[in-house]
């Protein structure tokens, strides 16, 4: 989707046909500043020697989270105008890509990929022990700091019993993963988040009465395979481990997964309980985070 000066609230903030461009008209194209505020820009900085940015900035006419907008544009690097946009204000690495919070994401990012995705892995589960733990929204947060990277990434709702990505992405596509493993739909239900360049996302889909025998079936197996021949980065999320198999039988077809837990909740009886789980099923623990 570009962005226009007829669509000055154009959602996302990265089309990369702006990498020779200049900063002013970005920000004349994001409806930020007009032609006569640009000149008076231009004159501060050819008389003060100043960068266009920070000669705006003195000038009151923009803050610096439209001169990061507009930076972000330039070097064709995703992410949400704030407070615009129909995905939830939860995604953080879409919203908000210089917070602490998210550079934390990009630094998990960097040990991952140095610990599994650089060695020829694809796929990875992301899981806990219980619910509430966050697994679910680092998850996607996840998913958006790969696609922001340029990697081809897709995130699988593999959360059966209380499946959220649909509601995080806004997605409008009803059928989902659990359509897909009974024959009723087809990989074509998977759905490109058209405000997160790289991003796609397969949803839950309906929820099943039996979602361990779902993901027991060979079709799921099958699944994964075929994705990994597709994306660059798979992110599984998963239901708690604790309560039912689900997690281990998603981990066990990604062969790694990421293990969250929230600091001073989750009890290390339920953690060892989960580390147990991946040894059983001979599935790598890549990583584990303490939110």
């Amino acid at each position: 989707m570009n962005i226009s000066p007829l669509n000055p609230n154009a959602l996302p903030i990265s089309t990369g046909n702006y990498r020779d461009t200049m900063i002013g008209r970005i920000l004349q194209d994001l409806g930020k500043i007009s032609a006569e505020e640009t000149e008076r820009i231009l004159q501060l900085q050819k008389k003060e020697g100043l960068r266009f940015g920070d000669a705006a900035r003195k000038l009151r006419l923009v803050t610096e989270a439209d001169i990061l907008q507009a930076l972000a544009i330039q070097f064709d690097y995703p992410y949400l105008a704030p407070d615009k946009g129909e995905l939830s204000k939860e995604l953080v690495a879409a919203y908000e890509p210089f917070s602490p919070e998210v550079e934390a994401l990009r630094a998990l990012r960097s040990q991952l990929q140095l610990r599994w995705f650089n060695h020829g892995n694809k796929a990875l589960s992301v899981i806990s022990a219980n619910a509430g733990e966050g697994c679910s929204n680092l998850a996607a947060n996840l998913a958006i700091v790969f696609s922001q990277l340029g990697e081809h990434t897709l995130l699988i709702d593999a959360n059966l019993r209380r499946p959220t990505q649909h509601a995080l992405f806004n997605l409008r596509e009803a059928r989902g993963l659990s359509d897909v493993l009974i024959g009723r739909a087809s990989i074509e239900v998977i759905r490109e988040i058209d405000a997160i360049a790289n991003l796609s996302v397969l949803g839950a889909g309906t929820i099943p009465p039996n979602p361990q025998e779902l993901l027991n079936r060979k079709s799921f197996t099958e699944l994964i395979n075929i994705v990994q021949d597709i994306y660059d980065v798979v992110i599984v999320d998963t239901a708690p481990a604790i309560a039912a198999a689900d997690a281990q039988m998603v981990a066990a077809r990604c062969r790694g997964a990421l293990l969250v837990s929230r600091l001073n909740e989750t009890p290390m009886s339920d953690i060892a309980n989960v580390g147990d789980q991946l040894v059983v099923s001979d599935v790598q623990l890549v990583a584990a985070i303490v939110l």
